[in-house]
């Protein structure tokens, strides 16, 4: 049986600061950023390599061209 003058609030206080001490500890990261991060990575390399790709294939027709004609 409860007394009437016991304070019920402090496990919950307590529980609150158990809370905020975890959530300052860590730090998270959000996964959709480190996806989107991967996805703008992978389209810069795919847009540098077909830049080095495309400019290797101009000089060597170029060449080509010029050495036949």
């Amino acid at each position: 049986m409860k007394k009437n003058d016991q304070d019920i609030s402090l496990p919950e206080k307590d529980f609150e600061d158990k809370q905020n001490f975890y959530s300052e500890n860590y730090k998270t990261t959000n996964v959709n950023i480190l996806l989107n991060r991967v996805r703008l990575d992978k389209k810069k390399s795919f847009r540098k390599k077909f830049l080095i790709s495309f400019c290797l294939l101009s000089i060597i027709i170029a060449l080509t061209g010029y050495f036949i004609i």
